[in-house]
Formats: structure tokens, C-alpha cells, sequence
């Protein structure tokens, strides 16, 4: 739900020109599910802050409650567009709902200042759409989930037992958290 000030005449003509000023946002970091680039909060908040300021516009953002996140993008008149909403973490400790709030902020200021900030993906995600595969064809992926886990653990040992785990031909791991897990290893120095 939105909430706004009785007149939003003054915020509305400061987004029109905020619109016509903000450069495209990078789109420079990596979905390894979808296989798609998103614009990452802090090439988002990099693109937005300058024309935000010329505008008289700016944006607050904050936790409320369990699990909402506020935004409010206001205008030097006093006129503001507030919304927040709800998201529920998939993990139920610190990394999981930093993440989410993280999720929330960079969608929250898509948004309210109508960004292009992911690509297209025709409602596969939000549907859980995956390609169709017969039973014999079916392959296991390391879930982001482990790959989340192998990554924090701390150990090289672990972190190479994953990798060993999903090269058979029955699993399968992306070649981004291969990389990834592999540079981790080198910085553990084990």
C-alpha cells in the first residue's frame, strides 16, 4: 500500500526530471540461477544519488516491524510517496535477513523511481519455472543454499568435498560457484 502527501504535484514534476536525467543503471553482477545480470544496490544507490539531489528528491529507507521494509522518497516541498511491505528471509539467521533487507531495498527503489534494474525473465522466477526433464534426464544442482553454506565454513577440506560432491555426471555445480568456491580455497591457503 502507498501512502503519500495530499498533493504530490511538486514530487511528481521532480520525477519526471529525475527520470530524465538518471543514466542507465549498471547491470554488473550475476544471477547463477536464471543466468541473468541484475543492477546490485550499490550500483543502484551510485546511478541515483546525484540527479536524486539535483531533483530535491530523496530516499529513506528503513526495517519496520518483523520483516518490512519502509520506503520513503520525499521533495524539498514537504511532499513524499512512502510504501512498505513485507518479505519473508529463506534463512532464519543474520546473513538471511541482511540479504533480505538487502533484496527489499534494491527492489523498493526500483519501484518508487521506476528503474530498470534486472532483466526479463517472462515471470520464470517468480513462477519456478525450470526446463521440463524426463526422469533419466534429471540433474541435481548445488542449491544456493550449500554453495552458501561451503562458502562460510572456513574449512578448505569441506569446500573441496563440495566441489568433489557435485562434479559427477549425476550433479552437476555452475561453473560461477565452482569458481567461486575454488578462489575461496585459495584464500583459506589450504
Amino acid at each position: 500500500m502507498i501512502e503519500k502527501s495530499e498533493s504530490i504535484k511538486e514530487i511528481t514534476k521532480a520525477l519526471v526530471q529525475f527520470n530524465s536525467e538518471v543514466s542507465k543503471i549498471k547491470k554488473d553482477s550475476i544471477n547463477p540461477f536464471f543466468k541473468s545480470k541484475y543492477a546490485d544496490l550499490s550500483s543502484i544507490l551510485d546511478g541515483i544519488c546525484e540527479p536524486l539531489q539535483r531533483n530535491g528528491l530523496a530516499v529513506i529507507q528503513m526495517p519496520s516491524g518483523e520483516n518490512y521494509l519502509t520506503t520513503l522518497l520525499t521533495h524539498t516541498s514537504g511532499e513524499y510517496l512512502q510504501s512498505t511491505y513485507y518479505m519473508k528471509p529463506q534463512k532464519n539467521d543474520p546473513q538471511g535477513f541482511g540479504s533480505c533487507i538487502t533484496y527489499q531495498r534494491r527492489y523498493a527503489l526500483g519501484g518508487i523511481l521506476n528503474l530498470n534494474i534486472d532483466e526479463d525473465d517472462d515471470g520464470n522466477g517468480a513462477s519456478n519455472q525450470k526446463p521440463i526433464q524426463s526422469a533419466s534426464q534429471t540433474i541435481h544442482w548445488l542449491s544456493q543454499e550449500n554453495f552458501q553454506s561451503a562458502m562460510s565454513c572456513g574449512n578448505a577440506s569441506k569446500i573441496q568435498a563440495t566441489i568433489k560432491a557435485y562434479s559427477t555426471q549425476e550433479k552437476k555445480m555452475r561453473k560461477e560457484y565452482k569458481q567461486a568456491l575454488e578462489n575461496q580455497i585459495k584464500v583459506l591457503g589450504n
